[in-house]
C-alpha cells in the first residue's frame, strides 16, 4: 500500500477515471449512435401488422411533426393543419420507398452528398459533446503560437522615389535627398519632397502585417530594425525605393490565454471538430475492404473497342 509521503504514485481515483473515461470520443460515439438508433425506432416502428407495403404513421412521428410546427409558427397546429402535414409525410414516404425500390438514388451525386453531410453531422455532433479544460486550451496556443501572435506595430513617414523618374541617378538622389532631410528641422514640412504616391506619407501604429501587403515583405522586415527618430535609406519595396523615418515600434508578442480565450477555444473547437471527423471516418472504413480496379491503358482501351466492332 502507498503511504502519504513516499513519493509513488498511486491509481488515479475513481472519479478522475470516470471524467477521462467520459472525454472519449469513441464513447460519444458510441452514446450518439444509441441514440439514434431509439430515436429512430421511436419515430419510426412499425404498429401491429406493419409490413414492407404497410406506412404506419406512430404517436412519435406525429408528435414530432406537430412539435415542428409549433416551433416555427409559434402555436400548435389545428386538427386540419395536423393532418395535412400527416398527408404530406406519407406522400414523401410513399415517393420515398418507390424511388429507392426503382434504385433512383444509387450513383446519384447530390444523394451522396447529402447522406455524406448527414454522417458528418453526427461526427460533429459528437466533437461539440467536448469541453476543454483551461490546460488544454493553454497547451493549444502554445502549440500554435503563429495564429494568435499579436504583431508588432510601427509608427513611420516615408518619401517615396520612382526609380523611372531617376534612373540611374536613383542612388545619388537618394543620397542628397536623405543628407537635406537630416539637416532639415523638426518645422519643415517634408511631406512634398519626395516623388508622387499612390499609398500615405504617414502611418500610424501599423500592423507589420498591413505593412508587408503594401510594400512588401522585404520592405516590412527593414522597418523592423532601423533605428527609431531619424531618416534612413533607401528601403527598397516593390513598388521603388524609400526614405524613412520610423518613430515608434511596438514588439510583437504571443499573447496570455486570458487575452485571446474565445479565439483559441474557436480554434481549439475547429481542430477537434476535423480529428473526430477523421476519427469516424477510419473506425467506420475498419468495416469495409476497399478495391481499386488499375486503369486500363489507353492503348489497350482502343484495341478493345476497336476489336468489339
Amino acid at each position: 500500500m502507498t503511504r502519504a509521503g513516499d513519493g509513488e504514485v498511486g491509481d488515479a481515483p475513481p472519479v478522475s477515471r470516470m471524467k477521462r473515461l467520459l472525454r472519449e470520443p469513441l464513447l460519444h460515439f458510441l452514446l450518439l449512435g444509441t441514440g439514434l438508433f431509439v430515436a429512430y425506432g421511436w419515430l419510426s416502428k412499425p404498429g401491429p401488422g406493419g409490413g414492407p407495403g404497410t406506412i404506419v404513421v406512430s404517436v412519435g412521428r406525429v408528435e414530432y411533426l406537430a412539435a415542428g410546427f409549433a416551433k416555427t409558427r409559434q402555436r400548435p397546429p389545428t386538427d386540419a393543419e395536423l393532418k395535412g402535414l400527416i398527408d404530406e409525410w406519407v406522400r414523401e414516404e410513399i415517393a420515398t420507398r418507390e424511388a429507392m425500390a426503382l434504385g433512383l438514388d444509387r450513383d446519384d451525386s447530390v444523394i451522396r452528398r447529402r447522406l455524406r453531410q448527414k454522417m458528418d453531422f453526427i461526427s460533429t455532433d459528437v466533437a461539440a459533446l467536448a469541453e476543454p479544460s483551461e490546460a488544454e486550451l493553454d497547451a493549444y496556443l502554445r502549440g500554435h503560437p503563429d495564429a494568435f501572435r499579436v504583431q508588432s506595430r510601427i509608427t513611420f513617414v516615408q518619401l517615396y522615389l520612382n526609380p523611372e523618374r531617376h534612373g540611374e541617378h536613383l542612388a545619388r538622389d537618394a543620397a542628397q535627398l536623405l543628407e537635406k532631410l537630416r539637416q532639415s528641422g523638426p518645422e519643415v514640412d517634408v511631406s512634398a519632397w519626395g516623388d508622387p504616391f499612390l499609398l500615405e506619407y504617414a502611418f500610424t501604429g501599423v500592423p507589420s502585417g498591413d505593412i508587408a501587403k503594401q510594400f512588401g515583405d522585404t520592405f516590412a522586415a527593414d522597418l523592423g530594425t532601423l533605428p527609431l527618430g531619424a531618416w534612413q535609406g533607401p528601403v527598397e519595396s516593390g513598388l521603388g525605393a524609400h526614405l524613412v523615418r520610423v518613430s515608434e515600434r511596438t514588439e510583437g508578442r504571443v499573447p496570455v490565454l486570458g487575452d485571446v480565450r474565445d479565439a483559441v477555444l474557436r480554434e481549439w473547437a475547429n481542430a477537434r471538430r476535423l480529428e473526430t471527423n477523421e476519427r469516424f471516418y477510419v473506425e467506420l472504413l475498419k468495416k469495409y475492404v476497399v478495391i481499386v480496379e488499375p486503369a486500363v491503358p489507353a492503348g489497350e482501351a482502343k484495341v478493345s473497342n476497336g476489336g468489339a466492332r
